[in-house]
C-alpha cells in the first residue's frame, strides 16, 4: 500500500534571508552581465569566501569569453591605471613611445576593485571620469594620446558598519548593488541564467522601448524613497530595459520597473514612502430610494474595457513602491542615517603627507633631501623624451654615455600616512568615586585600551586625586604598560578636577604637535572640591574646573565625559557642556558600550 505523499510546500512561501540574498544578487548579476557599460556597474558587499568567489565564477561565466576581466590592485599607480609612457620602448627609439594602461586594457569588459572601500578618492575620480565618458585622455611627458575604455566596474565592498564606505564619485555611478553578508554556501542555487540568453538580451537591447507611464513611476517611486539623484533614476531606466531584454521583450513591462526598482532604488532609500491617510469607511447599507417613484429601467450592461487597458499611473507608481519596500532588509534605513552621521563626523586619524613612510600617492619634482626618496623610474621617465636632443648636445662636447639625466628631471616619491590618534584618559581617583566605582571605571579603561591596541592607537593615562594630576602613563602602544599602571592606581583624598583638565590639556597639545589627534576620556563625577591652587573650596574648585573646560572648547579638542556617579550628575553634565564633548554615563552605558562611544567619537576638530 502506498503512503500519500506529503504536501508541497507552498510556492509563495518567502525563502530564507540568506537564500533570498543569493538570488537577488544573482538577479543582479544577470542584468550587469546585458549591459555592463550601460549601467556602469556594481556594488557587491560581501566579505572574502566561497560565497563571494561562486559569484565571480558565474560572473565569468555569463560573459563573452573575449571580454577582458581585469582586477584593480589597490594601490595601483597612475601610470598603469590609465597609461602611460613605455620607458624601455622610448629608450630603445630614442623617441616617446606610449603604452595602454589597464583601464584601456578592459575596454569592452569588466574591471574587479577588490576591497573598494579602500580606494582612494583620487583613483575613485579617475575611475569615474573613466565611467562617464568612456575613453582616455593622456597629455603629458611630450604625448598627447586617447584611448577607449568602455567599461563596467563591480565594486567588492568588503567594509563592516565601523569601515569607511565606498567612495561616494565611484559609488553613484555604480547602477546595482547586491549583499551577501548574510549569505552562507548553503544558501546558494544554481544560476537561473545563461551566457546564451545573455548574449540574445544584448543583441536584442537596443530595440527595447520604455513606455512612459513606466518612465513617470520609476521616477515617481525614486522621490518617494528619498532618492533624490538623476542619475539613480536613469540607472533605473537603463535596468528596466535591461530586464525586458533579459526576459525577450521589446516592449518594458510592469515586472521589469519592478526589478529595476528592487536592485537599483531600494538600496538607495533613504526614507519610507509616505502613507496617505485612508478616510473612514462609509456605512455599508445603501441608501433606501425614495417612496412613490416610478421604477427605472434595468441599467445597461457595462461594456467590456478593453483587453489592452493600461493601469492608472498611480496605482502602477504604487505598486513598483510596493515592490521596492518589500525587499528592505530590517534596520536598513536606521543603518543609512547611521552612516551618514559617521561619514559627517569624521574618519579616525587623518591622511597626511608623509617624505619617509607610508603609501605611494605618486611623484613630484625635487631633489632627495630631507629623508624624501627618489623615484628612479619616474625620474628615467621624465628624462626618456630628451634623450636624442642631449645626446646630439653631449657629442658635440666630446661625451659620451648612454642615459643623460638632469636635475629637472628628478623625481620624489610622495608618500600618504594616516595620521595616529592618540586616545588620552584622564581618571578620577579621588574619595567621592567610591572604591567600587573607581574598579568599574578600570575595568571601562581596560575594554577601551584593548580596542585602542586593535586600531593601533597610543593610549596615555592621568590620574588625579588629592592635591595633584599625575601623568601616570605618556602616550604608547604598549598595552601591558597600560594595564599595570592601572592595577597600581590608588584612591582617594581630594577632587582637583582643574589640575586633571589642565594636565589633560598640556598632555594633547603634545601629542599635536607630534603630528597626532588627542581625544579625551575623563572619567569623573564632575563633584571637584580642590582648586587649581591646591586650596580647599568647593565654589572655587568648581569655578576652575569650568574654567579649564572652556578651553577644551577653545582648542577644539574631541572630548567624552564619563560620568561614574551612582546617578547621572548635573556637575558632570555641566562639564561636558563646557567642554564640547559628549556625555556617557558608566552606570548605565557599562563598559561594552563605552568602547563603542569612544569608537564613534568624530577624530576631527570639533567647531
Amino acid at each position: 500500500m502506498n503512503t500519500p505523499a506529503a504536501p508541497a510546500a507552498p510556492s509563495d512561501a518567502a525563502p530564507p534571508p540568506g537564500a533570498a540574498a543569493w538570488l537577488n544578487a544573482a538577479d543582479a548579476l544577470a542584468l550587469f552581465a546585458v549591459d555592463p557599460h550601460g549601467l556602469g556597474g556594481l556594488h557587491l558587499r560581501a566579505g572574502a569566501g566561497g560565497v563571494r568567489d561562486r559569484w565571480l565564477a558565474d560572473l565569468k561565466a555569463l560573459l563573452p569569453a573575449d571580454e577582458p576581466l581585469r582586477r584593480l590592485p589597490g594601490h595601483i599607480a597612475d601610470e598603469r591605471l590609465l597609461g602611460g609612457l613605455d620607458l624601455p620602448a622610448t629608450l630603445a627609439s630614442s623617441k616617446p613611445v606610449a603604452q595602454r594602461g589597464l583601464l584601456a586594457e578592459a575596454h569592452g569588459g569588466v574591471v574587479l576593485v577588490p576591497m573598494a572601500e579602500r580606494l582612494s578618492s583620487g583613483h575613485a575620480a579617475r575611475l569615474a571620469a573613466v565611467l562617464d565618458s568612456a575613453e582616455i585622455g593622456f597629455e603629458r611627458d611630450g604625448l598627447s594620446q586617447r584611448w577607449a575604455a568602455r567599461l563596467g566596474v563591480v565594486a567588492m565592498d568588503e567594509g563592516g558598519p565601523d569601515d569607511d564606505a565606498l567612495p561616494p564619485a565611484l559609488r553613484d555611478r555604480l547602477a546595482l548593488h547586491a549583499d551577501l553578508r548574510e549569505c552562507s554556501l548553503r544558501d546558494l542555487a544554481a544560476p537561473r541564467t545563461s551566457a546564451a540568453q545573455v548574449r540574445a538580451a544584448r543583441a536584442l537591447l537596443p530595440r527595447v522601448q520604455l513606455p512612459d507611464r513606466l518612465l513617470q513611476a520609476l521616477c515617481g517611486t525614486a522621490l518617494q524613497l528619498g532618492v533624490n539623484a538623476l542619475r539613480a533614476s536613469q540607472h533605473a531606466v537603463r535596468a528596466t530595459r535591461a530586464a525586458a531584454a533579459l526576459a525577450g521583450r521589446e516592449t518594458a513591462i510592469e515586472d521589469d520597473a519592478m526589478q529595476a526598482a528592487r536592485l537599483v532604488l531600494a538600496p538607495l532609500a533613504t526614507r519610507l514612502p509616505s502613507v496617505p491617510e485612508v478616510p473612514e469607511d462609509e456605512p455599508e447599507t445603501p441608501p433606501q430610494p425614495p417612496e412613490n417613484t416610478a421604477p427605472e429601467e434595468p441599467p445597461e450592461p457595462p461594456t467590456e474595457a478593453p483587453t489592452d487597458a493600461q493601469p492608472e499611473p498611480q496605482a502602477l507608481e504604487d505598486r513598483i513602491v510596493e515592490a521596492a519596500v518589500a525587499c528592505l532588509p530590517a534596520g536598513l534605513l536606521a543603518a543609512l542615517q547611521s552612516q551618514q552621521a559617521a561619514s559627517q563626523a569624521g574618519r579616525v586619524g587623518k591622511l597626511g603627507a608623509s617624505p619617509r613612510g607610508g603609501r605611494p600617492v605618486g611623484t613630484r619634482a625635487g631633489t632627495p633631501r630631507g629623508g624624501a626618496r627618489l623615484n628612479l623610474v619616474e625620474t628615467l621617465r621624465a628624462a626618456a623624451p630628451w634623450q636624442a636632443l642631449r645626446r646630439r648636445a653631449a657629442a658635440a662636447q666630446g661625451r659620451h654615455q648612454p642615459i643623460h639625466v638632469q636635475a629637472d628631471d628628478l623625481r620624489i616619491s610622495r608618500l600618504q600616512q594616516r595620521a595616529a590618534t592618540a586616545t588620552l584618559f584622564v581618571l578620577d581617583a579621588s574619595g567621592s568615586s567610591a572604591l567600587h566605582r573607581l574598579g568599574e571605571a578600570k575595568g571601562a579603561i581596560q575594554l577601551l585600551l584593548a580596542d585602542c591596541y586593535v586600531r593601533r592607537d597610543e593610549v596615555g593615562v592621568i590620574a588625579f586625586r588629592g592635591r595633584k594630576a599625575e601623568l601616570l602613563l605618556p602616550p604608547t602602544r604598549s598595552l601591558v604598560r597600560a594595564k599595570r599602571c592601572l592595577a597600581a592606581l590608588p584612591g582617594g583624598g581630594g577632587t582637583p578636577l582643574a589640575l586633571g583638565l589642565e594636565a589633560a590639556l598640556r598632555l594633547a597639545a603634545v601629542v599635536q604637535r607630534g603630528g597626532a589627534t588627542p581625544v579625551v576620556v575623563l572619567l569623573t563625577d564632575g563633584r571637584a572640591n580642590v582648586a587649581r591652587s591646591g586650596e580647599n573650596g568647593r565654589a572655587q574648585a568648581e569655578a576652575d574646573a569650568l574654567q579649564m573646560a572652556r578651553q577644551f572648547r577653545a582648542a577644539r579638542l574631541t572630548s567624552l565625559v564619563v560620568d561614574t556617579s551612582p546617578q547621572p550628575a548635573l556637575a558632570a553634565q555641566r562639564l561636558a557642556a563646557e567642554m564640547g564633548g559628549s556625555y556617557r554615563t558608566l552606570p548605565h552605558a557599562g563598559a561594552a558600550a563605552l568602547s563603542s562611544a569612544v569608537q564613534a567619537l568624530p577624530r576631527q576638530r570639533p567647531g
